[in-house]
């Protein structure tokens, strides 16, 4: 099995808190806020390491909250490979209503990274062992632009390093003119946006997920089509896997959740089939939970029975 590790850029820590209402003006009377690790690459570690996996999650640490965030990590025995960063790691916080249900994330901009933060990071990057999977996940923070993020990309694969990217806009497109990335996992809008046309008849996501795996940027396009679950297509041919009805609390960590669960499975050289059904069931058991919390293996693993039977 390949050993995983993830890179975040632009990392956080997240605080979760309930009120009855939102209204201007007035003090919102809130619950104890629960903290948790936030951050694409972070938050694909933690539900690889939920599932069962092991993966080490690289990421730059600053202030009062990077210590913070680095403790939770590790209280949830999560592997870390981290540098400090001058900036503090940002904090970002959920609300969730309790009158309606609606819930509102505030989130904040990434904390600034140097270009020696930047270095030493890429540093990290490039002491991963060749033929090992590298999950670059989130935004790009303060002081990166996306030739940055392309030169590491370029680096990692030139020193055998499997790349997957879960990012959208200007950052997913000019990493896939790189070539051969492993793994991107769009929505149905962001897979528009690739393409650059609308997607409107029914076998439009098919044939533009086809398009790319077929151009040889990327190897698998797992396209994610919210309660209709998941289409993925790799040169094998395509599938297409749809979650059962659930009661969904939270959409937050559903996205981190498949593509953890998928690249799990993608380690563990998994047909494409399997790794969008566990993907699919992962992202499934994320949206069962409140606030920022990430699937647990005794949902994911329910659903992806069923997903199986």
């Amino acid at each position: 099995m390949a050993s995983i590790y993830t890179l975040t850029l632009a990392p956080s820590l997240d605080s979760a808190t309930l009120t009855p209402q939102i209204y201007p003006e007035g003090k919102l009377r809130c619950t104890a806020p629960v903290f948790e690790p936030g951050g694409g690459g972070i938050n694909v570690a933690r539900a690889i390491s939920h599932l069962g996996g092991k993966a080490i999650a690289i990421f730059p640490v600053g202030g009062a909250t990077g210590e913070h965030l680095s403790a939770l990590l590790l209280d949830e025995k999560v592997a870390i490979d981290t540098v400090d960063s001058h900036d503090w790691t940002r904090q970002n916080l959920h609300v969730h209503t309790e009158s309606t249900g609606e819930q509102y994330r505030f989130v904040m901009p990434g904390a600034t990274l140097s270009d020696d933060e930047f270095r030493r990071l890429e540093e990290k990057v490039l002491a991963i062992e060749s033929g090992s999977i590298l999950v670059i996940s989130g935004s790009l923070p303060p002081g990166i632009d996306v030739s940055k993020l392309c030169s590491l990309v370029k680096a990692a694969q030139k020193a055998g390093i499997r790349c997957i990217i879960d990012s959208s806009g200007e950052a997913l497109e000019a990493t896939l003119e790189i070539g051969n990335i492993e793994l991107i996992k769009p929505n149905q809008k962001e897979l528009s946006a690739l393409v650059k046309r609308d997607l409107t008849q029914p076998d439009d996501v098919r044939l533009a997920a086809q398009e790319i795996v077929e151009s040889g940027k990327a190897h698998r396009v797992v396209v994610s089509l919210g309660p209709q679950g998941a289409l993925g297509m790799d040169a094998s041919g395509c599938v297409q896997v749809v979650p059962p009805p659930v009661k969904s609390q939270s959409t937050v960590g559903a996205g981190d959740s498949m593509v953890g669960a998928m690249t799990l499975k993608l380690a563990e050289n998994a047909p494409l089939l399997d790794m969008v059904r566990f993907g699919v069931a992962a992202g499934s058991a994320a949206t069962l939970n409140q606030g920022t919390r990430l699937c647990s293996l005794e949902n994911t693993q329910k659903i992806y029975d069923y997903l199986r039977s």
